[in-house]
């Protein structure tokens, strides 16, 4: 503690309530309901492109130069060029062209507007050519940036919490429809963010508004173009049984194993990340190509699709849940090797979010242990979600939703399960987490703003 002088007037603590009681910030929530049209219509749009793009270099390429269909081996080319691009555009374009996905869902505030168009096209040639991350971290880092940048055309004047609040609604609607309910975006924002009390209260109101306002945009736009809203969901969900005590067994060894896979996973990917960027093109297109080679494989053994490990499997865990069946416990377990090393490849390298390739990589251990007695189908593939989510992304509450609101009402009925297996999956990755080190002067090392 800091200790002040005698007789000193004791230091002013700054209200956070102080710009919600101003005039300006009724009209921060209607900048922010304005801003959620376009942003969120822009959000939109990316994830059309990404889309596209999946289809025109996975699909449509290898049939343009004579093929019948897309070779097992395409994935070993195709990844290359796309670590040659995102390594280019990481090196050569101003900042970094979004967080490294290595370290997390760290958001450290809207980047700058010389930033957005590195962060744009680094990660549509990592989303659109294949790459094992999904389009989370980019959209809040795009939206975030162009509220901020926006807003600053008309007033230049704009104070920091002002900022902060404007770019944080930018986020919430970039992303207000992608995971299914704009609930858990904000969910996700708000606690990587680390608000808490009144400024939680501060910044939510207009994030929400915003997160409303796109979730609508963006369901009205894939009604209008027939594309569909690109947002995270099941249809075929099998019904979940009543919580028994060998399943709440199963719960405690679902988190103990998401932890150790998890830091496993997360230790290489820092470590590749060091030497990646020692030769930045260089490494991100050998990590492309450790990337297809691993998709080359899977589809050799298996014989499947080699896009089952490519991209962030948002779109395969309605699949893969539907269709378990098909999948003997040998290809679940080559899919799940195979998935998760190229996650953390791509984690280490290129640009994205880590969430979805966490879902999908619980989803298929999930489904794999399924088949041993006591655990039911449903209550594995949540539980598997749950856990490794938190593994990775040390989220307890957000990943607690995303296992259970994304299975509808079979989510609430294994809600407990998924509770349990979160919680020891969280505790259990702190223990397994190096200690922070320490600074020179013998207090702990806090993270850099």
């Amino acid at each position: 503690m800091s200790a002040e002088p005698v007789g000193a007037p004791p230091t002013a603590r700054p209200d956070p309530l102080a710009l919600v009681r101003t005039r300006g910030y009724v009209g921060l929530l209607v900048k922010a309901a304005l801003l959620g049209i376009p942003i969120s219509a822009l959000a939109f749009g990316f994830l059309a492109i990404v889309h596209e793009l999946q289809l025109l270099t996975y699909a449509d390429l290898p049939k343009s130069l004579g093929f019948r269909a897309t070779p097992t081996w395409w994935p070993v080319p195709l990844m290359a060029v796309a670590g040659l691009l995102v390594g280019a555009a990481v090196r050569h374009l101003p900042g970094t062209c979004g967080h490294r996905p290595a370290e997390g869902m760290k958001l450290t505030g809207a980047p700058t507007s010389k930033e957005l168009p590195g962060i744009a096209f680094a990660a549509l040639a990592s989303l659109g050519l294949g790459a094992v991350l999904g389009p989370e971290a980019p959209l809040i880092a795009l939206g975030g940036g162009l509220a901020v940048w926006a807003v600053r055309l008309l007033k230049r004047d704009m104070g920091p919490d002002a900022s902060g609040a404007v770019g944080a609604a930018g986020s919430f609607a970039a992303i207000s429809a992608l995971l299914g309910s704009p609930l858990l975006g904000a969910f996700l924002l708000m606690e990587a963010s680390g608000l808490g009390g009144a400024v939680l209260g501060m910044v939510l109101v207009p994030g929400l508004l915003a997160s409303g306002v796109g979730a609508l945009i963006f369901t009205g736009l894939g009604s209008w173009t027939g594309l569909g809203t690109y947002s995270l969901k099941l249809h075929h969900v099998p019904k979940a049984h009543l919580p028994d005590i060998a399943q709440f067994g199963w719960a405690v060894v679902f988190g103990v194993v998401a932890a150790v896979v998890g830091e496993g996973i997360r230790r290489l990917a820092l470590g590749l990340q060091d030497r990646v960027e020692r030769r930045t093109v260089v490494g991100t297109a050998l990590m492309g190509l450790v990337v297809g080679v691993l998709a080359l494989v899977y589809a050799e053994g298996s014989g499947n699709d080699a896009s089952e490990v490519l991209y962030s499997g948002q779109s395969a865990l309605d699949p893969l849940l539907a269709g378990s069946a098909r999948y003997s416990v040998g290809t679940l377990l080559l899919l799940l090797v195979c998935k998760a090393l190229a996650y953390c490849a791509c984690l280490s390298s290129f640009r994205g979010g880590p969430v979805f390739p966490a879902m999908f990589v619980g989803a298929a251990g999930g489904t794999a242990l399924s088949h041993l007695p006591g655990l039911n189908l449903t209550a594995g593939f949540a539980m598997g979600i749950g856990a490794m989510c938190v593994a990775m992304l040390k989220l307890p509450m957000t990943s607690v939703l995303l296992a259970t609101l994304l299975l509808g009402t079979s989510g609430l009925t294994v809600m407990p399960l998924v509770i349990v297996s979160v919680v020891v999956a969280y505790v259990v990755s702190l223990r397994l987490a190096p200690e922070p080190a320490a600074v020179p002067d013998g207090r702990d090392a806090q993270p850099a703003p």
